[in-house]
């Protein structure tokens, strides 16, 4: 069994994985640290984990543990990391962004170097990694509709537009988040800022070295509690069969990406790991949709995903789960 430690396990991603690991055949959870809970019932934080668990949040880290996910502020894993020392033989997966730039992955002062955790592209890798920076949930849903255009080299300019549920914002409260605020009501943020930019940049990159590929992004804001759905732009000659083809054998062997040749819709990945990916073509107009769960294949799960790669298991373990049909 693979002994699991979790960091900040209150929020949405601490429960969503929470939700995981005590059905996880391979797992067996220690700890789950939160410091505003500490002493409560899971199940009174996470109600819905009722007649599932009687773990109780605790104030204490045991380093008796294989691996230990973060589900912390973005910017306080690696606060976390210096302030409480872990043994170099525990293997890390962050679910914040402190770790999925090339300039972060080399920690030093941690004794730590991060593997970008997105198996559909650096699986060999993550299978040999001791630390992992788990994608973000935007960049991971961008990259599965152009990560085979990249690897083929046509990526020039891209135009894409993408809209997430309210749970991509996290717990905390905010005037964006409240109920009667989001219900029937959708809204533009970080228009053509969005800090999952930098990462989808460095991906790309990857697949297609020393070309200058320009990303222009408005992510929105729905009113629905999980999920998102991207719609990318790109200019090619290429025929839609062609391009089929291209996509069709990057995902091969790719159990959780599935390339559709009907229209896509959120409810097919909702409440899974999948991300579901369906072309469109006009004239020279290539539109590539694609879809996953924010706190699925865009958190939790992928870190599942992930640790499933790092200990040797299939990489489905744990991860069989049904879609939101209705």
């Amino acid at each position: 069994m693979i002994k699991a430690g979790i960091i900040g396990g209150a929020g949405y991603t601490g429960g969503e994985l929470i939700r995981l690991l005590i059905n996880h055949p391979q797992v067996d959870i220690v700890f789950i640290h939160s410091r505003s809970n500490a002493g409560k019932l899971v199940t009174d934080v996470h109600t819905d984990l009722i007649g599932d668990t009687d773990l109780i949040f605790a104030d204490t880290i045991s380093q008796d543990i294989d691996v230990l996910f973060l589900c912390l502020g973005h910017g306080e894993s690696t606060r976390f990391l210096q302030e409480t020392p872990i043994d170099l033989s525990v293997k890390i997966i962050d679910l914040a962004n402190d770790f999925r730039l090339v300039k972060d992955r080399n920690q030093p002062s941690l004794n730590r170097t991060f593997i970008y955790g997105l198996p559909e592209l650096n699986r060999e890798a993550i299978k040999t990694a001791q630390n992992i920076a788990n994608p973000g949930c935007f960049a991971t849903t961008i990259q599965m509709g152009l990560l085979p255009l990249a690897s083929t080299g046509i990526l020039k300019e891209i135009y894409t537009t993408g809209i997430t549920g309210s749970t991509g914002a996290g717990q905390k409260l905010a005037a964006t988040s409240h109920f009667s605020w989001r219900a029937n009501n959708i809204q533009a943020y970080k228009t053509l800022t969005h800090q999952h930019l930098g990462e989808i940049g460095e991906s790309l990159d990857q697949l297609q070295p020393g070309t200058e590929i320009n990303l222009s992004f408005v992510p929105w804001r729905g009113d629905f509690t999980r999920g998102i759905f991207v719609s990318s732009t790109i200019t090619t000659d290429l025929s839609l069969e062609e391009l089929y083809r291209i996509f069709e054998d990057f995902y091969k062997g790719h159990p959780f990406t599935s390339v559709s040749r009907a229209p896509i819709f959120l409810k097919q990945v909702v409440n899974t790991n999948k991300a579901v990916v369906q072309l469109e073509k006009v004239g020279t107009k290539l539109v590539v949709h694609s879809a996953a769960d924010n706190l699925l294949k865009g958190a939790c799960g992928q870190a599942v995903q992930n640790m499933n790669l790092m200990f040797g298991l299939d990489e489905r373990t744990g991860l069989n789960l049904k879609p939101i049909a209705f």
